[in-house]
């Protein structure tokens, strides 16, 4: 199994393990997580995008991965994704640039 996949199941694992603490605090969590995304004024694969350079600008491997799979799910293009990795970018500097190597092997997992 890819480490990009991996990621997944391992943020996947967490919540269960922090539902079984506290179901309703990850249930409402969860639910306005869900809520957020849902296509109201922006659509879900901008809103995906979104989420993706959020991930990057906040260095978690984790979140790229997730939101890359999501992104693409909802019809971003590979280019799509690389330019909003630019706007991240502009936004995190250097830093921000290095987690695009975390972008790259995302986009090979799930492309």
């Amino acid at each position: 199994m890819s480490d990009v996949r991996e990621n997944v199941r391992d943020f996947k694992r967490a919540k269960k393990a922090l539902m079984e603490i506290d179901e309703h605090a990850m249930g409402e969590f969860s639910d306005f997580m869900d809520e957020v995304l849902e296509e109201k004024h922006l659509d879900v694969k901008t809103k995906e995008l979104i989420a993706l350079t959020t991930g990057i600008t906040a260095r978690c491997k984790y979140c790229i991965d997730i939101h890359t799979e999501k992104a693409l799910k909802a019809g971003a293009t590979k280019e799509e994704i690389l330019e909003a990795a630019f706007v991240a970018i502009m936004m995190g500097g250097g830093p921000a640039m290095t987690y695009v190597a975390e972008l790259k092997k995302a986009l090979d997992e799930f492309e």
